[in-house]
C-alpha cells in the first residue's frame, strides 16, 4: 500500500538535492490529482479545494513548489526555468508511484501544467487550468492586444532587489495589502505575505519571473524558443471575468492550442480562483471535458 507523503526529495543534476513540502489528502489508492499554486501563493491556496476532491475519492497532492519549499530554493534564476519546474512535478509522481495524474494549475502553476502537457503528456490524464492562458495564446495577445500592458509588472520583477524592498516594506504589509486589493481573502493574504517575509523567500519566488528571459536549458533542447505545441490531453480552462492580469484575447485564443477535448468556463470572480471559487474548481476536476 502507498504511504502518506509529507515531503519528497528530488536530486536535480544541476541544482543539487531539493526537498519539497507537500500536503497529501484523500484515499491513498485514489486517482491522483496534483494541485500547483502560483505566485505569491503556496500550497495553502488549495485548502478549500482539497477536502472536496478527497471526499470524492481522489488522492490530492499539493506541493510547495521550487522556490517556495525552504529546502528547495536553489540560488540564482537559472534553476527556475519552466522545464525544471515541470520536472519537479514528474519527480513527485514518481515518488508516489503514479503512472498518470490529473494536474490542476493556477497562475504560474497553470504555466507549469501547460508545460507538462507538452513535455510528458503520457503522464497526464487531464488538465484543469485556472486563469492562465496557453503560452501560445499569451504570445499572440502580447503583440495584438492588451496583454503586454497587463504583464508589465513582469518587467519590474526583473530588477534586482527593488521588488523585494517594495513588496516587503513595513514587514510585508505592502504585499499583503496589494493581494487583498486584487481579491485574495484576508487570511490567505496575511499567510502568503508572512511566508515570503522570511529571508530570501521572496527572491526565490521571483526567480520564476527572472528565469523567463533565459533560453531553454541545454538539456531540453537549447537554442531559440520553439513554436508553442498544441496540447493533446483533455483540458478544462476556468477564468475569472474580472481577472486584471490576463486579456480577453489571450483567454479566447487558448482553445486553439488544444487538440483534445476542451471545455472553458468563465467565473464571476477575479484572478484568485482557488481561494474564491473552490467548489467550481473541484467540480471542474471531477467532470471530464
Amino acid at each position: 500500500m502507498p504511504s502518506r507523503l509529507t515531503s519528497f526529495r528530488r536530486d536535480d543534476p544541476h541544482a543539487g538535492p531539493l526537498r519539497f513540502e507537500v500536503d497529501d489528502a484523500g484515499p491513498l489508492d485514489g486517482d491522483v490529482v496534483v494541485c500547483l499554486h502560483g505566485f505569491p501563493q503556496d500550497r495553502r491556496a488549495w485548502s478549500e479545494v482539497t477536502p472536496l476532491l478527497a471526499a470524492a475519492g481522489r488522492r490530492v497532492l499539493a506541493p510547495d513548489q521550487r522556490g517556495y519549499s525552504p529546502a528547495a530554493c536553489p540560488p540564482g534564476r537559472h534553476a527556475y526555468r519552466v522545464g525544471d519546474l515541470a520536472d519537479d512535478v514528474l519527480a513527485l509522481l514518481d515518488e508516489v508511484g503514479a503512472a498518470r495524474a490529473h494536474v490542476v494549475g493556477h497562475d504560474w502553476g497553470g504555466a507549469v501544467a501547460w508545460a507538462l502537457a507538452t513535455r510528458a503528456p503520457q503522464r497526464l490524464s487531464g488538465l484543469t487550468v485556472l486563469s492562465t492562458p496557453h503560452p501560445g495564446a499569451m504570445r499572440q495577445a502580447v503583440v495584438r492586444g492588451t496583454q503586454g500592458l497587463r504583464s508589465a509588472y513582469m518587467g519590474f520583477f526583473q530588477l534586482p532587489r527593488v521588488p523585494e524592498a517594495l513588496l516587503l516594506a513595513r514587514d510585508g504589509a505592502v504585499l499583503q495589502r496589494l493581494l487583498q486589493r486584487t481579491g485574495v481573502p484576508a487570511e490567505h493574504a496575511e499567510h502568503y505575505a508572512a511566508v515570503l517575509a522570511a529571508p530570501g523567500a521572496l527572491t526565490a519566488a521571483l526567480n520564476w519571473y527572472r528565469a523567463v528571459p533565459l533560453p531553454p536549458a541545454a538539456r531540453s533542447g537549447g537554442g531559440a524558443p520553439r513554436p508553442p505545441r498544441r496540447v493533446e490531453v483533455p483540458v478544462t480552462y476556468l477564468h475569472g471575468r474580472s481577472d486584471p492580469f490576463f486579456s480577453p484575447a489571450a483567454v479566447a485564443a487558448t482553445g486553439r492550442f488544444v487538440a483534445a477535448p476542451f471545455r472553458t468556463r468563465a467565473l464571476d470572480t477575479g484572478h484568485w480562483i482557488p481561494e474564491n471559487a473552490p467548489e467550481e474548481v473541484a467540480a471542474a476536476v471531477l467532470t471530464r471535458p
